[in-house]
């Protein structure tokens, strides 16, 4: 293999890695965005089920129930 078609090969490889590596990294963007969001979404119901919980709560007593 001659020196010339080593190196149209190598940068041949080269462009193709960085096409690559670009989009594995628009594709790590995208997912990190989707989890930010549901990190969100995540807090907001939590937020939500302890607002719910406390209009909603049950005195709950220690002891077992009468059936025992």
């Amino acid at each position: 293999m001659s020196t010339e078609n080593r190196l149209t090969e190598l940068e041949s490889r080269l462009a193709f890695q960085d096409d690559t590596i670009q989009a594995l990294s628009d594709e790590l963007l995208a997912q990190q965005r989707i989890v930010e969001r549901l990190q969100l979404q995540l807090a907001a119901l939590a937020k939500r089920q302890d607002e719910l919980q406390g209009r909603f709560e049950i005195a709950q007593d220690d002891g077992p129930p009468p059936h025992y």
